[in-house]
């Protein structure tokens, strides 16, 4: 319990912006710290944009940047094939294109493995705020434990060197098996496909990520938040130590202000000056009922060659992955639907009913390294929490707790260092 003559001098009227799983988070923690806090989000409810097609995967050790060595390649070789993990949909725009040459631009082991060291950090400590959470709540989300990722090649397998000596290092709990290994660790895997080798670990976990937030969003209204739906922030303003949020024709006056409205984000930030790569990346998730139990996954599966997840909830199966660049809209690419269904029947065809699924897709808020942006802005009182891409839900709670603790005015318990606007000014 804060004691209250600490909460007279430190609580601050916040809003924040967004309410999917980072902006629920955020608004979650700065409650717990004693502040006043105001959500706002532009749909119905909590959790309805991507939020709602996220992939279920609570991955620590397994959030890594997307872009590796070759990108350029993968993407090149994507356009001449039936199925690809990442979709070029080409159109005249230098932003994507100056977007894209910034995010597969040095792809070499050094810094990828300084990205990766970032988002680790971030997910290690967002996992040790779930588990708090799970201990004071009693949550249960659908969830299950072990991840298994599958190689269909030996190249992709023998690939995985750097990574594992980074894990071991990192002291990172994960076995290295080989095919017969898979085979035995998951005996659903379907015998037809072959299987270079496989990374288990298991201690990472998976979920269903709607729920969580809505079970969130509970206990963040228990505890004081104020929720405020079908409204939409047009533009904010920082002066005389207050921030300004212009909603239609109304002026909304606090404290202190989080951006963390996904993909919505990048126009408010320019409206304030604040310039950042922030790029609307589609993906797509397909969603079945299990009809054969005895087939299905025991474990969440993450197949390397495609980018595509399989994680249980419950009854259901989902499979996500994909990233679409330069989509501007929701319509269904034939090629990522080829490709989740090919994962699919590559390695649990018969678990579920996949023609009947339910398919999504939309958007998801991805920086040019693929690292989240959290914290203080340049503009008194202006704090964002944007960019975690698709591994949003393995490091929601930790950035929101660093954020939270920057408003508080205390120090995060974790090193920042990459995580915030400054390493642009480097």
């Amino acid at each position: 319990m804060i004691p209250q003559e600490l909460l007279k001098s430190t609580q601050k009227q916040v809003v924040v912006i967004g309410g999917g799983i980072i902006g629920l988070s955020t608004a979650y923690f700065l409650t717990q710290a004693g502040h006043q806090v105001a959500l706002i989000e532009q749909h119905r409810n909590v959790a309805e944009v991507s939020t709602l097609g996220n992939s279920g995967m609570l991955a620590t050790a397994a959030t890594t940047p997307w872009a590796v060595n070759g990108m350029r390649k993968r993407i090149i070789s994507g356009l001449f094939s039936q199925e690809a993990s990442t979709i070029l949909n080409a159109r005249l725009s230098p932003s994507l294109w100056r977007w894209l040459l910034r995010w597969t631009s040095k792809p070499e082991l050094q810094r990828y493995q300084l990205h990766m060291e970032r988002m680790q950090r971030l997910a290690s400590y967002s996992q040790e705020m779930l588990l708090q959470l799970q201990a004071d709540h009693q949550l249960d989300f659908e969830q299950s434990s072990g991840l298994l990722q599958v190689f269909r090649t030996e190249k992709e397998f023998a690939a995985t060197a750097p990574l594992q000596a980074l894990m071991t290092e990192r002291n990172v709990a994960h076995r290295v098996l080989d095919s017969a290994s898979v085979q035995a660790l998951e005996p659903a895997l379907h015998t037809a496909r072959s299987v270079a080798g496989g990374l288990y670990f298991p201690e990472l976990a998976s979920g269903n990520c709607t729920l969580f937030t809505k079970q969130l969003k509970s206990i963040a209204q228990a505890s004081g938040v104020q929720f405020h739906f079908d409204m939409r922030v047009d533009a904010i303003d920082s002066h005389d130590n207050q921030v300004a949020l212009r909603i239609g024709g109304d002026v909304l006056h606090a404290d202190a202000v989080v951006v963390a409205a996904g993909t919505g984000s990048a126009p408010l930030l320019n409206n304030i000056g604040l310039k950042v790569p922030l790029r609307a990346v589609k993906t797509y998730t397909v969603t079945a009922a299990i009809k054969n139990y005895e087939v299905a996954p025991k474990l969440a599966l993450q197949d390397d060659a495609y980018k595509v997840t399989m994680a249980r909830l419950g009854e259901r199966i989902r499979v996500a992955g994909i990233a679409e660049l330069g989509a501007r809209d929701t319509t269904i690419d034939d090629k990522a639907l080829r490709t989740l269904l090919k994962v699919t029947q590559d390695w649990y065809p018969d678990a579920a009913n996949y023609h009947n699924a339910q398919m999504w897709t939309g958007n998801i808020p991805m920086l040019a390294d693929e690292v989240p942006l959290i914290g203080a802005t340049s503009r008194s009182n202006v704090y964002v929490n944007v960019g975690h891409g698709g591994s949003g839900w393995s490091m929601a709670l930790g950035a929101a707790k660093i954020v939270a603790d920057q408003i508080s005015g205390r120090s995060p318990e974790i090193d920042i260092d990459g995580l915030t606007l400054a390493r642009y000014r480097r």
